[in-house]
């Protein structure tokens, strides 16, 4: 049987300078195929096949959809688009965004763990907020091995440090003992005798941990594979119009579309995805949220300064017409929208 030959890899800011400095410790000819996913803005030019090609012995590359997964490679998604796997090829497609990204971590971590169960490893990397936890957690739940940069030395540690409060993860490394790791795990059979020589997560200090990831790590629940190809076939949108996330209809709306969310429990990790397909972790979520709240109040600003400017207007018009009645309304109404104008400047400034 083979090792774990299939690499997926996740992360989001400080990202490709971590990259380089794990490809340049991969070995020429490695008998594994590397996915990447790194959050870019979605219409900027991506130089990093070309970087990553350059910095190690593994040609790098964006491939196309449909095309066949070859080893020895690095496929690195594409700007604007969610790279999933399916056996022996790769879909690039641009389906909702998922966690406020196109393309997204989990996507592609929730893909191979599907279609290669066991033969995956998941490996986390630095970044901000935690894209890229759930997809790790159903790496682990498929049989997959599970690998974070230990948090301590990320330039961004929140994606390791959601990583490790929510999956029980086997290594938790610097980022120069990862590639050395992945290394010894391709060539790893199934069945085959246990790594040695390396810092699993079980043997580090809490102090290393955040708090949570000690009590929350000893609960375990089988993943739904039925779950898990709903979830993949509504980011490829090729399900019918019809079909529900798995879940529960929840109270809040999506704040992309506006559309009914359902709430998804992944053991103790709360997920949220809508029919159209968007998905959103809870912090994904408050981000959006937040985001969407301030485009609402730029808006309203925008609103009130024209109310203001329409209200000194018509105040100029009545005192030429002589119409001191209509000259107080506006002035109240001036003064009134004033108010709110000012409250929102406060808050927005």
């Amino acid at each position: 049987m083979p090792g774990h030959d299939i690499i997926v890899i996740g992360t989001s800011a400080g990202g490709v300078e971590a990259l380089v400095e794990l490809v340049k410790s991969l070995p020429r000819g490695l008998p594994a195929s590397i996915f990447v996913v790194l959050h870019i803005p979605p219409h900027s030019l991506s130089a990093l096949p070309d970087i990553l090609s350059r910095a190690g012995p593994l040609p790098a590359r964006h491939p196309s959809d449909e095309e066949a997964i070859v080893p020895g490679r690095i496929y690195i998604a594409p700007p604007d688009h969610h790279l999933l796997l399916e056996r022996d090829q790769m879909r690039v497609i641009r389906g909702p965004r998922e966690n406020r990204h196109r393309p997204a971590i989990d996507p592609l971590f929730r893909s191979a763990a599907l279609t290669y169960g066991s033969r995956v490893a998941g490996v986390i990397l630095t970044g901000a907020l935690d894209d890229g936890t759930a997809g790790l957690l159903a790496v682990k739940r498929q049989g997959g091995l599970t690998i974070v940069q230990n948090p301590d030395e990320a330039l961004f540690p929140d994606m390791p440090r959601s990583a490790l409060a929510h999956v029980d993860v086997e290594y938790v490394l610097p980022l120069a003992a990862i590639g050395p790791l992945l290394t010894r795990i391709v060539r790893q059979r199934d069945g085959g005798a246990p790594l040695t020589g390396i810092l699993p997560s079980a043997t580090l200090s809490p102090d290393t941990l955040p708090v949570d990831v000690l009590p929350a790590n000893t609960m375990h629940v089988d993943a739904s594979p039925k779950d898990m190809h709903t979830e993949i076939g509504i980011v490829e949108m090729n399900m019918p119009h019809d079909t529900q996330p798995p879940g529960a209809p929840s109270a809040f709306s999506c704040p992309e579309c506006g559309g009914v969310l359902w709430e998804i429990y992944d053991e103790h990790l709360l997920r949220f995805r809508c029919q159209i397909g968007h998905s959103f972790s809870v912090e994904s979520m408050l981000a959006e949220q937040s985001d969407t709240l301030e485009k609402t109040l730029w808006a309203a600003l925008k609103i009130l300064d024209e109310r203001i400017e329409l209200s000194c207007h018509m105040i100029k018009q009545a005192r030429d017409r002589n119409q001191a009645r209509l000259v107080q309304y506006f002035q109240r109404n001036m003064q009134e929208t004033e108010q709110h104008a000012s409250l929102i400047r406060q808050i927005l400034l």
